[in-house]
């Protein structure tokens, strides 16, 4: 591979049921824990609709409000037929890229950026075009916000704790970029938030993170 490879990529973004996401949220959120995790989602699926390198955004949910929302955007909503998990679902959803658009590379999304820029997704799916495989990690640097394979290179994710560790050792290429701070920016945390709503945010999150945190104490 090349960096001037040709390539356009299928972005796989895994949506869980809202009811579940986001419990470190839950102290900060409540009851709106779920609105928030959607809003998350839904300002990471139009930046992925907004880059050029990104030929379709897939959503991998159960959640009919979620696939609802998402959808409405311009996301390919695909259900979580495995049911077993995130890397599960992102494998299932890779198939089912691969099945139609065989030419595509396949990149996983994480659904919580919600300081993700379109030229900043641009970037990194540029330079995942020179690898077999590759990835970028989060701000903590432990963990991965982007997963990448080329077309016809095996697609195994390796997301949740360390997997920064687990993708470098799975053969996968770390991708230093510099300039992409919303693509490492996940939200996990109410500092998390935080630190996104620094770097700027997307419409459907931020009136809610302000609300969130206009009376939250700090470590809250």
């Amino acid at each position: 591979m090349t960096d001037n490879a040709p390539i356009t990529w299928s972005v796989l973004i895994p949506v869980k049921l809202l009811a579940r996401a986001k419990s470190r949220l839950a102290a900060l959120a409540g009851p709106r824990r779920g609105e928030l995790a959607l809003a998350l989602a839904g300002d990471t699926v139009a930046a992925v609709l907004r880059c050029d390198q990104a030929a379709r955004a897939i959503v991998i949910t159960d959640d009919p409000v979620a696939a609802g929302e998402l959808a409405g955007l311009g996301a390919l909503v695909v259900p979580d037929e495995p049911d077993d998990g995130l890397n599960a679902a992102l494998r299932h959803g890779a198939a089912h890229a691969a099945a139609r658009w065989p030419g595509s590379g396949t990149a996983a999304l994480s659904a919580d950026l919600p300081a993700l820029r379109p030229a900043q997704l641009t970037k990194a799916l540029r330079a995942a075009a020179a690898w077999p495989s590759s990835f970028v990690a989060d701000a903590a640097g432990d963990g991965t916000t982007l997963y990448a394979t080329a077309p016809g290179v095996p697609f195994q994710p390796a997301f949740g704790l360390a997997s920064r560790a687990r993708h470098a050792a799975g053969g996968a290429a770390e991708l230093n970029l510099d300039g992409v701070p919303g693509l490492r920016r996940d939200v996990d945390t109410p500092d998390d938030l935080r630190d996104a709503v620094a770097l700027g945010i997307g419409p459907r999150t931020a009136p809610l993170a302000a609300e969130l945190l206009r009376c939250a104490p700090r470590g809250r």
